[in-house]
């Protein structure tokens, strides 16, 4: 009796076991669609390439993988619903730079406010985009010497896609560096800035790549880029340190976040993925359509970039008196 007793013990034992293994596997991540919060518009860069990333890593992860815009408040409101998520993994955030700095712009409470540094779990660096100055044809300001001089009489406009934007800052670092008064006149994204540069209706822009380049050698004429060394999107335009602009450097980037705590073995897979999807040549061929070259990296990366553009945007957005309108 004592041996059919333990050998029952023994069966129940290792039927509770086999029991919880199953459950474990049932519940192994992925197991049901995971959400990437986008907290602007569709149709933008980052819309565009969180579309992108969501279709491979859908294919890899053999979980759908879908786009969820959130916009309002300079993307304070998509970016804190993503900051309240679960952190399990199937919400995330592919955010721009603009999460850094937004709160230094607007008037924020405690509703739409977010913790930049401690808020959220880094996963990985998506891309950076370089950032240009460009003047409209008709403007006559074909480099950054006429920029410059008539730069310094009152008059000359320039077009963001928002205050309090990185081109914003752009325009006004550049200001202030090569002693001009350009004027911001910012509008409600990339789209409605750029057809007015290309119309004539604003001399010039501070901008990335992918919106200004089918207009390149055309309607727009690209000055320079503002970054330490020219880009491999196009080689031929000079830094703004070769014209004589010095310390005027702002690249924009992107990365996925997820909400704070979330496990170490789910980043390290979502990393993984995203890693070898940045190292596809169509995926790096569309990024550059947009503007946008592939970064990748450990999370490390993200949130060092991420923390490096917090500290210095933030004394820069001070000094400057840059606001949102």
């Amino acid at each position: 009796m004592k041996n059919i007793r333990r050998q029952v013990v023994i069966a129940a034992a290792l039927l509770a076991a086999a029991q919880m293994s199953g459950s474990a596997l049932a519940q192994a991540y992925p197991s049901k669609p995971i959400t990437i919060v986008v907290a602007y518009p569709a149709g933008g860069d980052t819309d565009a390439m969180a579309r992108l990333y969501a279709e491979k890593l859908g294919q890899r992860l053999g979980q759908p993988v879908v786009v969820d815009n959130r916009p309002g408040a300079s993307g304070t409101i998509g970016t804190v619903h993503v900051a309240k998520a679960a952190p399990d993994g199937y919400t995330l955030l592919l955010a721009p730079n603009t999460f850094a700095i937004a709160q230094f712009v607007l008037k924020t409470n405690a509703g739409s406010s977010y913790d930049v540094l401690g808020g959220f779990t880094p996963i990985v660096q998506t891309s950076v985009q370089p950032m240009f100055v460009a003047a409209s044809q008709g403007s006559g300001i074909k480099d950054i010497k006429t920029l410059a001089s008539q730069g310094k009489r009152d008059g000359l406009t320039y077009a963001s896609p928002g205050s309090g934007s990185p081109m914003h800052i752009l325009g006004e670092m550049f200001n202030k560096a090569a002693g001009t008064k350009l004027s911001h006149i910012p509008y409600k994204g990339v789209a409605p800035a750029v057809n007015d540069l290309i119309g004539g209706h604003v001399p010039t822009t501070f901008m990335t790549w992918g919106p200004i380049a089918p207009y390149a050698g055309g309607k727009v004429n690209v000055l320079a880029v503002a970054d330490a060394q020219r880009s491999p999107l196009a080689p031929n335009v000079p830094t703004l340190a070769e014209q004589g602009v010095k310390d005027v450097e702002v690249s924009a980037w992107q990365g996925l976040f997820g909400p704070k705590g979330m496990k170490p073995e789910t980043v390290k897979l979502l990393n993984t993925h995203l890693n070898e999807i940045l190292r596809m040549p169509d995926v790096v061929a569309k990024m550059a359509a947009f503007g946008a070259l592939p970064a990748g990296g450990e999370p490390a990366r993200l949130e060092k970039t991420n923390a490096a553009d917090y500290n210095r945007f933030g004394k820069l957005i001070k000094d400057l008196d840059i606001r949102a309108d």
